[in-house]
């Protein structure tokens, strides 16, 4: 299953045993290519609780197919913990977490960490696990483009000082305690909320959100 947020909506490529798992809008695979704009309208409307879902013999491949034409990128983030609390940033005045795209021949692993310490401030952010991949596209410099974001959970033991990097759009890095994370969930964008959702359940923090 590939999930891909288009203007912060979800479009979904499973199979028909994953689909049997969800609830949701379900196009065959014919129809959702040779009609782009039905999908483009279905999305104006749908909600992440109610998803679009393109039926697929083959996920991967369609999910590739469908997005062929767009140009690629790579980004890498993650959640850092120190102590008891959780590292988050408010970009453009929307809760997020820190991420950005990777160097040319740059590992995820490397990257994540690299982009952490400059938009936030810290030094040395260890990596504990991989949380989830994400995918979402936007446009760049005129062009259709798909991003995909590897993300972390990391371990932090250095100071609690930090430093938002104002170039990039943030006005503050805080850390949160995990009863504050659900209202991060009010105010942020739905590809975050799935990565929060996933840090929650792999962490076993047991909070109301």
């Amino acid at each position: 299953m590939y999930k891909v947020f288009i203007q912060n909506k979800p479009l979904i490529f499973a199979s028909e045993s994953e689909f049997q798992n969800y609830n949701g809008i379900l196009l065959k695979e014919s129809v959702a290519f040779s009609d782009r704009s039905l999908i483009d309208n279905l999305l104006k409307t749908t909600t992440s609780e109610n998803p679009v879902f393109i039926l697929c013999e083959n996920p991967e491949k369609s999910f590739q197919l469908y997005f062929e034409t767009y140009e690629k990128v790579e980004a890498a983030g993650g959640i850092v913990r120190r102590k008891n609390r959780f590292l988050f940033i408010k970009r453009n005045g929307v809760w997020d977490i820190p991420k950005g795209k990777l160097e040319r021949k740059e590992t995820p692993e490397h990257g994540a960490v690299r982009e952490i310490e400059e938009e936030c401030g810290i030094n040395n952010p260890v990596i504990e696990y991989p949380l989830t991949i994400t995918y979402h596209t936007y446009e760049y410099k005129g062009l259709p483009t798909l991003k995909k974001t590897y993300w972390y959970l990391l371990n932090y033991e250095g100071s609690k000082e930090v430093a938002p990097q104002v170039e990039e759009g943030i006005s503050k890095v805080s850390w949160k305690k995990p009863e504050k994370i659900g209202k991060i969930l009010s105010n942020t964008y739905a590809s975050i909320e799935d990565v929060i959702r996933v840090f929650l359940e792999k962490s076993n923090l047991n909070i109301e959100i």
